[in-house]
Formats: structure tokens, sequence, C-alpha cells
């Protein structure tokens, strides 16, 4: 006989939860996890009230450092009165005036209005440093003019202001003046090519220099606009000799139109860098052992003053689709 202290049998198939003591044991635990859960969260909960209230009070903040363009022109009446017309006052307006205004460009102006316009609390381009102006406009800009910063005018420290007048310009995309009175005025080695007997209209204004150049950069030299051949720039408006064509002039495709042509201006028609264009043909096409290029034989080609210039026969030159040495004159 066993004579162990009494022993509790639960009646068969009996639910935990309508034995008494069990019932209790398991109600003390639960009541003692939601008290532990509620004193957890009521630290997170204060926490997140605060961070909410600071975060609020620092959009408020942010708010009222914007005076509102009315605001600036209480003391900048003449630049207000200037800034109707100006493309970025447009684009205010077509977001209900909640767009670019003197703000977006100079930043918040509460600091400046309360220190009585107090210069050193405001974003003043005329006094940044061509770096800060810089990425001012390109903050807008930037999808436009990506590659300004590797050009030579972003590597020569030119910045946005040097060429172009937000306030007041009268002019196409700001500018500071006629676009080739502009350009001449630091590229002056240029402006005299422009002049020559023979040159592109850019003093007439049929051409611009942003034709053929790019000012706010490219990957191509001189900031010529980029394109797959080096020459896409003149074929643009010279479009009968674009091609392409079943036998190319191998010159057009490796040095471009400039081995033969001045692009700006010169004395000679068509812009030919030489006055006779045998000597062009004969920079490549002359009986020399040491280069590659073909020589021209036979009595027909002799260049002497009493034989006929090499376009007399080879009339297609900058290409042909019916002969390999450029015969065919009907293209």
């Amino acid at each position: 006989m066993h004579r162990d202290g009494p022993q509790m049998e639960f009646p068969v198939g009996a639910a935990p939860w309508k034995l008494p003591g069990l019932r209790v044991c398991l109600l003390s635990m639960l009541g003692a996890g939601i008290f532990c859960a509620a004193t957890l969260a009521a630290p997170a909960a204060k926490a997140g009230s605060v961070a909410t209230a600071a975060t609020g009070q620092a959009s408020a903040a942010a708010a009222s450092a914007y005076v509102g363009g009315d605001v600036c022109a209480t003391c900048h009446e003449e630049v207000s009165k200037k800034f109707a017309g100006n493309p970025h006052t447009r684009l205010a307006a077509q977001h209900g005036a909640a767009g670019v205004n003197c703000e977006g460009c100079h930043g918040p102006g509460g600091a400046h209005v309360e220190g009585g316009g107090d210069t050193t609390k405001i974003f003043n381009p005329a006094k940044a440093t061509a770096k800060e102006v810089d990425e001012k406009c390109l903050g807008c800009h930037q999808g436009k003019h990506q590659n300004f910063e590797r050009s030579a005018h972003g590597e020569g420290n030119v910045s946005c202001i040097g060429c172009h007048d937000i306030h007041d310009s009268k002019e196409d995309a700001l500018l500071k003046a006629p676009q080739a009175t502009l350009c001449f005025a630091c590229h002056t080695d240029v402006k005299p090519q422009f002049s020559m007997p023979f040159h592109h209209k850019v003093n007439e204004g049929l051409v611009q220099c942003t034709d053929c150049h790019d000012p706010h950069g490219t990957f191509e030299k001189k900031g010529l606009k980029s394109a797959t051949e080096q020459d896409a720039v003149c074929v643009k408006c010279h479009t009968e000799v674009a091609g392409p064509f079943v036998y190319e002039h191998a010159v057009v495709k490796t040095e471009g139109c400039t081995a033969c042509h001045t692009p700006h201006g010169g004395p000679n028609p068509r812009l030919l860098n030489r006055a006779n264009v045998d000597t062009i043909c004969l920079q490549c096409h002359s009986p020399s052992t040491n280069f590659s290029t073909f020589t021209p034989a036979g009595p027909s080609h002799n260049q002497a003053t009493q034989y006929q210039s090499c376009l007399i026969c080879h009339t297609s030159i900058h290409g042909s689709n019916t002969s390999q040495v450029f015969f065919n004159s009907t293209e």
C-alpha cells in the first residue's frame, strides 16, 4: 500500500479549462501578459508622439521660412516687374502660383526679411561661386544639361549667369545678348572667320552657334552635338552628301568633313581649306612610297596646269552608288 500524500485524479474526458485550479492558473498568466504588453507599449507610443510632434514643428518652421513672391516685391519692385514675362514665372502660373518663384532660386526669404534685408541670409547668385550657381540651376535643369560639369564652360568656371540673365533678358533662352554676340565675346579667335568671303551665315542670323555646338557639354570635342558619325552635324543640313553610299570615300568616315572643309568660314568657295582642290586631293593621293593610299597613274593624272581638275571626272567625291572611283555625276 502506498503511503504518499493525497493525489488528485482528473476526471476522464474533462477539458482543461473546466478544471477550477488550472483555469485560475491560465487566467493569471493571461492577465500578466496583457499587463506587460501595455507597459512596454506605453513608452513606444510616447516616443512616436514626440517624433510626430517634432516632424510637424519642423514642417511648420520650414513653411514659415518662405514668405512668397509678393513679399519680395515690396522691396525688389523693379526686378519683380521685369520678371513678369519670364519663363520661370509662366511655369509658376501653370501650377497655380505654386511653382518656380523668387524663393525657388534664392531660397527661403523669412530670415532675410526678419533681418531687415540682411543679404547674408539669402542666396545671392551674384556673390556665389560658379559651382554654387551651377548647382542651384542644375537642380531643375539637370535632365537637359547633364553634361555641363564636364563641358569646357563648366570646367572653366563659366557659370550659368555668365551667359544667362534670369531677371531681365529679352533674348531666347534668357541669354544676356544675341547668341552670336555673346559667343564672340569670349571666342574672339572664331569671330573673324565669319567675316571671310565664304562663311556660314551666323552674322546674318540664318545659322546659330548652337546649331552645331552645345554650350552645355557633349562627349564630342569642341562641344559638337553628339552623334554616331562625326560628320552628322554637317549632313543634317547638307543632306545631299549624307549617304549612305555603296562606295564611300574613306576620308569622310575616318576624318570627317573638316578634312577638306573649314567649318566657320574662309577665303575659298565651298569652304574648302585649300584654294586648289587638287592640292586637297594630293594630301592623300600623293606619289609617296610610305603612304598607303593608292597613287593616280597615267598622263591623265598629271596635275600640271594644262590638265583638268580632279573633280572634272571624280564628281561624286563624297560617295557613289555606281562607281568605286566616284565617276558618276548624276546622283
